[in-house]
């Protein structure tokens, strides 16, 4: 066996044994959950009902992706590594490197199908948009077509356990993401009376590209805990992502203006440039000597090495309807990238010498 068939071979299984995790599922149902009630939380707003709608719908399918990320990605090698079944395979002729990355792979195709089915429903409850008004109508293609896909899903999930034996959360999941993106474009093609309109009326793009970026956060969590793992154990690793989690979001009230204080200037402080978005300036430190110095470069590798979620977080852009510029999407891929990739590495050394028998 090649060390590709390797690698999809070690993916595949992970993807399943994912996928069939109880969790994945509690967190798909309490993530729809939390999507349908903001769209009414949305409304005890005083002037944009709407743009609370977005907040709060984009922060559960983040939060949902976050949850997953340290429960899942810490149960497939940690659980391995203390029942000593990945003896099994790295006593065959498989590369420790191709397992670990075999293994964030499967997970993350996990993660896909979560976040794909969690921002499928939050698209189709955005169509529907806030009541902020009493006299405001229902959007009667949005509450068919979405209780129909609900009711098709899971009778199909009920239908495949009952006759296949097949994992109902897992069916059900998968199942439902075809269906919610048949709802989703549904409900794109007929308005509020029935009436057909263009798809592109309720099309918002901005929200898929904010979607994307969170999936990417995701991602490098993932990774994170990938590493955590390699060494310690679950409830150690879900302290870590959790820990990273909270750190890339504080990454730079915690790192960023200490270090700006110091410099006198915004050194490496994420701020909003004039489309809406965020982007990352840094200028050069001014004559430091003592420990100021070494505090300096303190908060300066704090800052580098803590992944900073905040430029992840695209919901002001799209609330203030700045378009969101390509060229900031592709810098911050990359940048996702290379944190991904600085994971991985770490995972793979972690782990090289990990003794498992």
């Amino acid at each position: 066996m090649s060390l590709l068939e390797q690698f999809l071979a070690i993916a595949r299984n992970t993807f399943l044994e994912s996928i069939r995790q109880p969790v994945v599922f509690v967190i798909a149902l309490a993530g729809t959950l939390f999507i349908a009630l903001s769209n009414p939380f949305a409304t005890f707003t005083l002037e944009n009902d709407q743009r609370m709608f977005i907040d709060i719908g984009l922060s559960s399918v983040f939060l949902a992706g976050v949850i997953g990320s340290a429960f899942v990605a810490t149960n497939v090698l940690t659980r391995e590594i203390e029942n000593r079944t990945v003896l099994t395979v790295v006593s065959k002729p498989v590369p420790r490197p191709i397992f670990i990355l075999g293994k964030y792979l499967g997970v993350s195709i996990c993660l896909l199908v979560l976040m794909s089915y969690l921002v499928l429903t939050f698209m189709i409850v955005e169509v529907h948009g806030s009541l902020e008004t009493a006299a405001s109508k229902y959007h009667m293609p949005v509450l068919v077509f979405g209780a129909a896909g609900a009711l098709i899903g899971v009778g199909a999930g009920i239908w495949c356990n009952y006759f296949y034996n097949w994992a109902f959360g897992a069916t059900t999941l998968m199942l439902m993401v075809p269906i919610a993106g048949l709802v989703y474009l549904l409900v794109l093609i007929f308005e509020r009376e029935w009436a057909t309109q263009s798809i592109a009326t309720d099309f918002n793009p901005q929200l898929w590209i904010a979607s994307g970026m969170l999936f990417m956060a995701v991602l490098i969590l993932t990774a994170i805990a990938i590493a955590a793992s390699t060494r310690l154990n679950q409830l150690l690793t879900l302290l870590v992502t959790c820990g990273f989690f909270m750190l890339g979001l504080l990454s730079d009230w915690l790192f960023g203006r200490p270090l700006a204080n110091l410099t006198g200037g915004r050194a490496n402080q994420t701020e909003l440039i004039d489309n809406g978005t965020e982007a990352v300036t840094s200028t050069a430190p001014v004559a430091l000597e003592g420990a100021t110095l070494i505090e300096y470069w303190a908060l300066w590798l704090a800052h580098t090495v803590v992944p900073n979620f905040q430029v992840f977080w695209l919901a002001d852009a799209v609330n203030q309807g700045h378009p969101i510029p390509g060229q900031y999407v592709g810098v911050t891929l990359a940048y996702g990238v290379l944190l991904i990739v600085a994971a991985l590495c770490v995972a793979v050394i972690l782990f090289q010498k990990r003794e498992v028998g």
